[in-house]
């Protein structure tokens, strides 16, 4: 499912039009993003939560050449999801 099937099934469901899905959506993700930079965490129970973790810095390869090359460290997004979502998948 990408982005607009996303926003059609919002728009079906919640029975609104496809731009208020739309801006709902981009509000949501916005939302989202905005709290994983203050270094928060989003929590929506029964589907998951969404924290920053930290990559530690590490050596790596430049495939092309072989070469060692130092990778930064980097914070980067992670998603756990809730028991209610594993259980509906299992």
């Amino acid at each position: 499912m990408n982005k607009t099937e996303l926003i059609e099934h919002i728009a079906n469901q919640a029975d609104i039009s496809k731009a208020a899905a739309g801006r709902a959506l981009e509000a949501l993700i916005g939302g989202v993003r905005t709290t994983l930079k203050k270094g928060g965490t989003v929590s929506l129970v029964g589907f998951g939560s969404f924290a920053v973790t930290k990559r530690a810095a590490r050596a790596g390869r430049n495939p092309r050449t072989g070469a060692a090359i130092k990778i930064k460290s980097a914070k980067i997004p992670k998603f756990r999801p809730g028991k209610a979502l594993k259980d509906a998948l299992n």
